[in-house]
Protein backbone atom coordinates (compact mmCIF):
# COMPACT_ATOMS: atom_id res chain seq x y z
CA UNK A 1 0.00 0.00 0.00
CA UNK A 2 2.77 2.56 0.60
CA UNK A 3 4.89 0.90 -2.35
CA UNK A 4 5.59 4.47 -3.56
CA UNK A 5 7.00 5.49 -0.09
CA UNK A 6 8.84 1.77 -0.24
CA UNK A 7 10.39 1.91 -3.51
CA UNK A 8 11.23 5.73 -2.91
CA UNK A 9 13.61 4.96 -0.16
CA UNK A 10 15.15 2.12 -1.66
CA UNK A 11 16.36 3.66 -4.47
CA UNK A 12 17.56 6.40 -2.20
CA UNK A 13 19.78 4.49 0.12
CA UNK A 14 20.50 1.50 -2.81
CA UNK A 15 18.72 -1.19 -1.11
CA UNK A 16 17.03 -3.98 -2.59
CA UNK A 17 13.45 -5.49 -2.63
CA UNK A 18 13.43 -8.86 -2.40
CA UNK A 19 9.88 -10.32 -3.54
CA UNK A 20 8.92 -13.18 -1.05
CA UNK A 21 5.28 -13.50 -2.28
CA UNK A 22 5.07 -16.30 -4.94
CA UNK A 23 3.89 -13.99 -8.01
CA UNK A 24 6.31 -11.38 -7.26
CA UNK A 25 9.49 -13.96 -6.45
CA UNK A 26 8.26 -15.75 -9.80
CA UNK A 27 8.68 -12.32 -11.81
CA UNK A 28 12.18 -11.62 -9.98
CA UNK A 29 13.38 -14.85 -11.13
CA UNK A 30 12.40 -14.56 -14.41
CA UNK A 31 14.08 -11.08 -15.11
CA UNK A 32 17.48 -12.17 -13.36
CA UNK A 33 19.91 -11.04 -16.19
CA UNK A 34 17.61 -8.42 -17.87
CA UNK A 35 18.91 -5.23 -18.26
CA UNK A 36 14.91 -3.48 -19.11
CA UNK A 37 11.81 -4.17 -17.09
CA UNK A 38 9.27 -6.51 -18.59
CA UNK A 39 6.71 -4.74 -21.44
CA UNK A 40 3.97 -6.50 -19.96
CA UNK A 41 3.26 -8.92 -16.78
CA UNK A 42 0.71 -11.25 -16.92
CA UNK A 43 -0.55 -12.59 -12.89
CA UNK A 44 -2.43 -16.04 -12.77
CA UNK A 45 -4.20 -16.87 -10.50
CA UNK A 46 -6.36 -20.06 -9.55
CA UNK A 47 -9.58 -18.39 -9.71
CA UNK A 48 -10.71 -19.42 -6.46
CA UNK A 49 -13.25 -21.84 -4.91
CA UNK A 50 -16.27 -19.75 -6.87
CA UNK A 51 -14.74 -19.85 -10.10
CA UNK A 52 -17.62 -20.25 -12.62
CA UNK A 53 -19.79 -19.39 -10.09
CA UNK A 54 -22.28 -15.89 -10.32
CA UNK A 55 -21.81 -14.06 -7.19
CA UNK A 56 -25.23 -14.28 -6.00
CA UNK A 57 -24.73 -17.68 -5.23
CA UNK A 58 -22.12 -17.18 -3.05
CA UNK A 59 -21.52 -13.91 -1.45
CA UNK A 60 -24.02 -14.26 1.15
CA UNK A 61 -23.14 -18.00 2.39
CA UNK A 62 -21.15 -18.21 5.17
CA UNK A 63 -17.59 -19.07 5.85
CA UNK A 64 -17.07 -22.60 5.54
CA UNK A 65 -15.39 -25.94 3.46
CA UNK A 66 -16.76 -24.06 -0.41
CA UNK A 67 -14.25 -21.09 0.51
CA UNK A 68 -11.16 -23.40 0.81
CA UNK A 69 -8.81 -22.35 -1.70
CA UNK A 70 -8.35 -25.39 -4.44
CA UNK A 71 -4.39 -24.83 -4.52
CA UNK A 72 -3.12 -22.96 -1.37
CA UNK A 73 -3.19 -23.64 2.39
CA UNK A 74 -4.27 -19.59 3.86
CA UNK A 75 -4.86 -18.31 7.04
CA UNK A 76 -9.04 -17.08 6.94
CA UNK A 77 -8.62 -13.45 6.08
CA UNK A 78 -6.20 -14.51 2.85
CA UNK A 79 -8.29 -17.38 1.97
CA UNK A 80 -11.26 -14.81 1.57
CA UNK A 81 -9.49 -12.34 -0.33
CA UNK A 82 -8.49 -15.31 -3.06
CA UNK A 83 -11.89 -16.22 -3.37
CA UNK A 84 -12.91 -12.22 -4.07
CA UNK A 85 -9.85 -12.21 -6.06
CA UNK A 86 -8.93 -9.21 -4.12
CA UNK A 87 -5.79 -10.53 -3.50
CA UNK A 88 -4.68 -10.85 -7.30
CA UNK A 89 -6.01 -7.30 -7.23
CA UNK A 90 -3.24 -6.22 -4.22
CA UNK A 91 -0.42 -8.48 -6.25
CA UNK A 92 -1.42 -6.46 -9.31
CA UNK A 93 -0.01 -3.05 -6.76
CA UNK A 94 2.52 -4.84 -6.11
CA UNK A 95 3.74 -5.37 -9.56
CA UNK A 96 3.41 -2.24 -10.16
CA UNK A 97 6.11 -0.47 -7.69
CA UNK A 98 8.40 -3.90 -7.31
CA UNK A 99 9.18 -3.88 -11.18
CA UNK A 100 8.63 -0.33 -12.53
CA UNK A 101 5.76 -1.47 -14.86
CA UNK A 102 2.70 0.47 -15.61
CA UNK A 103 -0.85 -0.65 -14.18
CA UNK A 104 -2.28 -0.67 -17.67
CA UNK A 105 0.51 -3.32 -18.95
CA UNK A 106 -0.14 -5.53 -15.49
CA UNK A 107 -2.98 -7.84 -16.31
CA UNK A 108 -4.16 -11.06 -14.15
CA UNK A 109 -5.35 -14.45 -16.56
CA UNK A 110 -7.06 -17.80 -14.16
CA UNK A 111 -5.04 -20.44 -14.63
CA UNK A 112 -6.65 -23.38 -12.12
CA UNK A 113 -3.64 -25.92 -12.18
CA UNK A 114 -1.70 -23.01 -10.36
CA UNK A 115 1.54 -24.58 -12.06
CA UNK A 116 2.63 -21.60 -13.94
CA UNK A 117 2.91 -18.68 -11.44
CA UNK A 118 4.22 -15.70 -13.69
CA UNK A 119 4.40 -15.13 -17.41
CA UNK A 120 6.51 -11.62 -17.83
CA UNK A 121 7.02 -10.04 -21.27
CA UNK A 122 10.20 -9.16 -22.21
CA UNK A 123 11.18 -7.14 -25.67
CA UNK A 124 7.10 -7.21 -26.13
CA UNK A 125 6.98 -10.93 -27.91
CA UNK A 126 9.27 -12.97 -25.76
CA UNK A 127 7.47 -14.24 -22.35
CA UNK A 128 9.22 -15.98 -19.82
CA UNK A 129 7.33 -18.54 -17.04
CA UNK A 130 8.49 -19.87 -13.22
CA UNK A 131 6.84 -23.23 -12.88
CA UNK A 132 6.14 -25.23 -9.73
CA UNK A 133 3.57 -26.81 -7.26
CA UNK A 134 2.18 -24.00 -5.25
CA UNK A 135 4.31 -24.24 -1.76
CA UNK A 136 5.61 -21.02 -0.04
CA UNK A 137 8.63 -22.41 0.94
CA UNK A 138 10.12 -22.37 -2.50
CA UNK A 139 9.99 -18.51 -2.94
CA UNK A 140 10.71 -17.74 0.63
CA UNK A 141 14.09 -19.77 0.66
CA UNK A 142 15.15 -18.35 -2.40
CA UNK A 143 14.54 -14.86 -1.16
CA UNK A 144 16.81 -15.88 2.21
CA UNK A 145 19.10 -17.97 0.39
CA UNK A 146 19.88 -15.32 -2.89
CA UNK A 147 21.52 -15.12 -4.75
CA UNK A 148 22.24 -19.09 -4.56
CA UNK A 149 19.55 -21.10 -5.25
CA UNK A 150 19.92 -24.05 -3.02
CA UNK A 151 18.57 -27.45 -3.08
CA UNK A 152 15.80 -28.76 -1.12
CA UNK A 153 14.43 -32.04 -1.08
CA UNK A 154 11.57 -31.22 0.95
CA UNK A 155 9.98 -28.96 -2.26
CA UNK A 156 7.57 -31.04 -3.84
CA UNK A 157 8.77 -32.30 -7.99
CA UNK A 158 6.85 -31.58 -10.73
CA UNK A 159 5.38 -34.58 -11.91
CA UNK A 160 4.55 -34.25 -16.05
CA UNK A 161 3.08 -37.69 -15.99
CA UNK A 162 0.27 -36.37 -13.79
CA UNK A 163 0.01 -32.66 -15.15
CA UNK A 164 -2.56 -33.51 -18.03
CA UNK A 165 -3.31 -29.99 -18.86
CA UNK A 166 -2.58 -26.14 -18.20
CA UNK A 167 -5.37 -24.10 -18.96
CA UNK A 168 -6.19 -20.55 -18.79
CA UNK A 169 -8.96 -17.96 -18.91
CA UNK A 170 -9.95 -14.36 -19.09
CA UNK A 171 -11.06 -13.43 -14.71
CA UNK A 172 -14.75 -12.48 -14.79
CA UNK A 173 -14.53 -8.66 -13.95
CA UNK A 174 -18.23 -8.71 -13.11
CA UNK A 175 -18.91 -11.46 -10.69
CA UNK A 176 -15.12 -10.30 -9.15
CA UNK A 177 -15.52 -6.51 -8.80
CA UNK A 178 -12.39 -6.37 -6.67
CA UNK A 179 -9.91 -6.77 -9.57
CA UNK A 180 -11.12 -3.33 -10.86
CA UNK A 181 -11.49 -1.85 -7.68
CA UNK A 182 -8.02 -2.63 -6.90
CA UNK A 183 -6.85 -1.23 -10.40
CA UNK A 184 -8.74 1.83 -9.72
CA UNK A 185 -7.08 2.94 -6.69
CA UNK A 186 -3.21 1.95 -7.94
CA UNK A 187 -4.46 4.30 -10.86
CA UNK A 188 -5.83 7.20 -8.74
CA UNK A 189 -2.75 6.69 -6.17
CA UNK A 190 -2.23 8.66 -3.10
CA UNK A 191 -3.68 7.23 -0.36
CA UNK A 192 -6.52 4.86 -2.33
CA UNK A 193 -4.63 1.96 -2.01
CA UNK A 194 -4.22 2.17 1.53
CA UNK A 195 -8.12 3.18 1.74
CA UNK A 196 -9.16 0.19 -0.43
CA UNK A 197 -6.81 -2.39 1.69
CA UNK A 198 -8.53 -1.07 5.11
CA UNK A 199 -11.89 -1.29 3.61
CA UNK A 200 -11.40 -4.62 2.55
CA UNK A 201 -9.88 -6.08 6.24
CA UNK A 202 -12.95 -4.27 7.92
CA UNK A 203 -15.11 -6.06 5.08
CA UNK A 204 -13.77 -9.54 5.90
CA UNK A 205 -13.85 -9.00 9.01
CA UNK A 206 -17.15 -8.40 9.39
CA UNK A 207 -18.32 -10.92 7.26
CA UNK A 208 -16.01 -13.85 9.17
CA UNK A 209 -18.09 -12.63 12.27
CA UNK A 210 -21.21 -13.65 10.80
CA UNK A 211 -20.07 -17.17 11.08
CA UNK A 212 -20.31 -17.02 14.84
Amino acid sequence: MAGEIITREAKKSGAQLLPIDSEHSAIWQCLNGESQPPQRILLTASGGPFRGFHRNNWLRSLPDKRWQHPSWQMGKKVTIDSATLMNKGLEIMEARWLFGVPIEHIDVIIHPQSIIHLDGGVCGRLFQAQMSYPDMRLPIQYALTWPERVPNPELPKLDWDKIKALTFEPPDFKNFPCLELARQAAKTGGTSPAALCAADEVAVELFLKRSH
